[in-house]
């Protein structure tokens, strides 16, 4: 019996070589790296959480600039493996709020632009939305991530009949 290791392709360790590097290209921003809660907000609303460490995003409902810190009201989602807020229904995952020291443009951060914070939950405020009373959890945000803006492309399977293209 031939007991000599086999020897492994020099393609077949590139390919395995380029994978690792993809892999590792392929992962979240790294503020938004970590361990946190498994929790929503819509979860966090329903029971005291106050202390969970929590990576949420969503879109930006209202921004509240403050004497010495900025709120955000937030439509929470889930995220994707960037951490970047995933909408691909319309089952969100409840409204929380964050808010982080500084003061943050309410022009920068418009209604529906994409965001994820980092922080720890640090309470709870009852706000009204309508007629409504919401109990939002509340994020001492260490970190603000904002999103750049999708732009939405259209793509053109085949060109148009150009008239000098001809038909033939």
């Amino acid at each position: 019996m031939n007991s000599k290791p086999m020897k492994m392709p020099i393609t077949t360790g590139l390919a395995i070589l380029a994978l690792v590097l993809l892999a590792g290209c392929a992962s979240q921003p790294k503020p938004l790296q970590g361990e946190f809660a498994q929790i929503t907000p819509r979860e966090a609303a329903n029971a005291d959480r106050t202390g969970a460490m929590v990576r949420w995003g969503g879109r930006v409902v209202d921004v509240e600039p403050q004497a010495n810190r900025t709120c955000f009201e937030m439509m929470s989602t889930q995220l994707n493996a960037y951490a970047r807020p995933y909408w691909a229904t319309d089952d969100v995952g409840g409204r929380f709020i964050a808010c982080r020291e500084g003061f943050y443009d309410p022009a920068l951060f418009e209604s529906d632009r994409e965001v994820t914070f980092v922080g720890r939950i640090d309470g709870y405020e009852n706000r009204r939305i309508g007629e409504y009373d919401y109990r939002f959890p509340r994020v001492a945000a260490d970190v603000v991530y904002l999103w750049p803006i999708r732009e939405r492309v259209d793509v053109i399977t085949r060109p148009a009949p150009w008239p000098w293209w001809g038909w033939w």
